[in-house]
């Protein structure tokens, strides 16, 4: 299924996320690193032509925040779609992360996700996004989080939507997806 021209932002850094904490559901305010992150990709918009973009942000507090700074100048209104939100971590919201159990693999911070205790899991979190994307009517500009994020960027644009790496998960980037192919601006 085609989809349409996205620019994909990650929400700034957040305090959680500078001492390493699971967020999922709940909130903590950027940083002012993280203000800088969401002034950067505003300065990587304002340079592009966003004519007939619809601008939607995850409602949870750090995204939107982001966006705010972000697209301050760029958009006139700012939409809010649930299906946008993080990943739930259910139990394990505001742990810390080396408290937690590693599961072994490729990846254990990524497996975390899956494991949580009355979390989301990506089967579930695929459904969601799946759905946001089938109500896409058009091009967007997307502030949302780093699983949601990953998630949507790899039902566009398939497996090397991951090829890319980045510090995490993009927070001041932005990864524009276009004919099936993945960009990260920078």
């Amino acid at each position: 299924m085609p989809h349409p021209e996205l620019y994909i932002l990650r929400h700034g850094e957040t305090m959680w996320n500078a001492e390493n904490r699971m967020q999922g559901e709940l909130n903590s305010p950027l940083t002012e690193k993280g203000r800088r992150d969401a002034a950067r990709q505003g300065a990587i918009l304002a340079a592009l032509d966003l004519a007939g973009f619809t601008f939607l942000s995850s409602p949870q507090g750090r995204a939107f925040q982001t966006a705010g700074i972000a697209l301050a100048g760029v958009a006139d209104r700012i939409h809010t779609d649930e299906r946008l939100r993080e990943i739930g971590v259910g139990d394990w919201s505001g742990r810390l992360r080396d408290e937690l159990p590693r599961p072994k693999g490729k990846d254990p911070f990524l497996a975390q996700y899956e494991i949580a205790p009355n979390g989301e899991g990506f089967a579930r979190l695929k459904l969601r996004c799946r759905a946001f994307l089938a109500d896409l009517s058009g091009p967007a500009v997307l502030v949302t989080h780093g699983i949601t994020s990953s998630m949507i960027r790899g039902l566009v644009v398939g497996e090397k939507a991951h090829a890319i790496q980045t510090s995490h998960g993009g927070q001041g980037r932005i990864f524009h997806l276009k004919n099936g192919d993945q960009f990260l601006l920078e």
